[in-house]
């Protein structure tokens, strides 16, 4: 089913499709024949898909794993999107520059669409193994795809409608809307001033009088039934073509969840195969936090501003997320931190550009300025802890900063400790008090946050933070993402945002 990038590897069973999810047709191995570019051509007949037809050819490893991050990485910011109740406009702006970067689909290259139909078929092996997983995997990528159909133009739309094989996606008569045109237009008056920006009476009917209506069962669209934005006449309600996507999306949705149950029940026959099982592991466990961020653009925000002496300034420490702030306030009161707090705070440091003399010097000056410790023990002690930290001792690795998912992974902080993640570790009257009176935030901002504590979503918790300290501003991106999953992406931004408001306008 799959090679390696150098060799074939021929001793491995080709797992055959036993579980009739093929329908006949399926994607040619990896050449760019044309007997393949028109399959693809088949698919992607109007730039969208419902991924019915399960690929079963040959891509190399790293076409597998990487597809799957860069795909994993645009559901992850959706997710992030919809725990953070953004509206489907500001969904737009924030997922469509990523998008465009990582799975763009309004293109004809044809690796880019086997790109997108692997990818997807990729992460159902990931997330199809529990009940928790499936529910998020097919809410985000339902959410891509009303993305998606979003920013086509109404004749792709049309287009994509019409390659779908839906038999309840009927057009009532001329005769029967015509019958029903008083009751019909009440019920979609509102939807028209205010989704389609039509604010004038004339130009809401003449729209009215061009639009067609779709009679389905109700519990199709059950969604627009609780807001009353569909006419409901025996059990069958019209939808305007507007908002075909809401039956769409459905569709999409019962098909992709038994699909994932169908996976599931495939998931044994992987089992033969190691070269893929650590790679599913790696993928799904990532879900929640993703830790595919390209690390080695942290540090660019300060270019070297950071170092024993600035570390302290208010320039830079407001620039710090929360964990930061309470491992620099630990180590200010008790001038030292034990192991796991000096490890997740000499990695942060590392990674907002503090080189290895200056991490020295601000080790030194911090543990021996409470006078309990002397230079010579300090150096006796801890110099090659922190030497090591920077790869210049031991094995010489390179550690990278923590991200949250591997704070998250760390032992909780006893007593006397600062490292961890403050959302996880404090109680709630210490957390809602730095909120308020620490961070200045309202009443419902704070609840807001303690929300997403309560359902132990501490990462966008921090990212609800940082929208609502910095005004809710995306206005710089790092590697592209909102969605904070990692302190020095915090920093980064946060350091981004403040430059340019201390730029002078031009």
């Amino acid at each position: 089913m799959f090679r390696q990038s150098k060799r074939r590897v021929t001793s491995r069973k080709n797992f055959e499709d036993q579980s009739g999810l093929s329908s006949g047709k399926f994607i040619l191995n990896a050449t760019t024949s044309e007997e393949e570019k028109q399959l693809y051509e088949t698919l992607y007949d109007s730039k969208l898909s419902f991924y019915t037809i399960p690929p079963k050819g040959e891509i190399t490893l790293e076409q597998f794993e990487l597809w799957a991050i860069d795909r994993l990485k645009v559901l992850l910011e959706i997710e992030s999107c919809i725990q953070r109740n953004k509206s489907a406009k500001e969904m737009e702006v924030i997922v469509k520059p990523l998008l465009q970067k990582l799975l763009p689909f309004t293109t004809d290259n044809l690796l880019e669409r086997k790109k997108d139909y692997y990818s997807h078929f990729i992460l159902r092996l990931c997330f199809c193994r529990s009940k928790e997983l499936r529910d998020k995997f097919i809410r985000s990528e339902t959410t891509l795809l009303k993305l998606r159909f979003n920013m086509m133009t109404s004749q792709d739309q049309a287009k994509f409608v019409k390659t779908l094989d839906l038999p309840l996606l009927q057009f009532i008569s001329d005769a029967e809307k015509e019958e029903l045109s008083t009751q019909l237009y009440q019920t979609v008056s509102s939807a028209l001033q205010f989704q389609l920006n039509l604010t004038d009476e004339v130009q809401r009917r003449h729209y009215f009088n061009q639009e067609r209506f779709i009679k389905l069962p109700f519990e199709s669209v059950v969604d627009l039934v609780g807001s009353r934005q569909v006419f409901i006449k025996k059990g069958f309600a019209y939808l305007p073509q507007f908002q075909q996507l809401n039956h769409i999306a459905n569709e999409f949705s019962s098909m992709l969840s038994s699909a994932l149950i169908k996976t599931f029940q495939c998931i044994p026959r992987l089992n033969e195969d190691d070269r893929l099982l650590p790679i599913l592991h790696h993928l799904s466990s990532g879900y929640d936090v993703s830790n595919f961020l390209q690390q080695e653009q942290f540090g660019q925000a300060s270019q070297g501003e950071v170092n024993a002496t600035t570390v302290y300034s208010e320039k830079i420490r407001e620039n710090f997320p929360l964990c930061a702030k309470n491992l620099m306030n630990g180590l200010k009161e008790n001038h030292h931190l034990r192991y796991q707090g000096r490890q997740q705070l000499s990695f942060f440091l590392k990674g907002i550009g503090m080189n290895v003399d200056d991490a020295l010097q601000f080790w030194s000056d911090a543990f021996t300025s409470g006078g309990n410790l002397t230079s010579e023990k300090f150096n006796k002690e801890y110099r090659y802890n922190f030497r090591h930290n920077y790869g210049l001792e031991g094995n010489r690795i390179n550690y990278k900063p923590w991200d949250c998912r591997t704070i998250l992974s760390k032992p909780r902080p006893s007593r006397g400790e600062y490292h961890g993640c403050p959302y996880r570790d404090w109680n709630v009257d210490k957390l809602t008090l730095e909120l308020s009176q620490g961070m200045n935030l309202s009443s419902t901002q704070v609840t807001s946050i303690l929300d997403s504590v309560q359902r132990t979503e501490y990462t966008v918790a921090c990212t609800k933070v940082f929208e609502m300290t910095h005004c809710g501003s995306t206005a710089v991106e790092v590697n592209d993402q909102t969605h904070i999953s990692h302190p020095n992406l915090y920093y980064e931004r946060s350091r981004q945002l403040q430059k340019k408001t201390e730029a002078p306008v031009k």
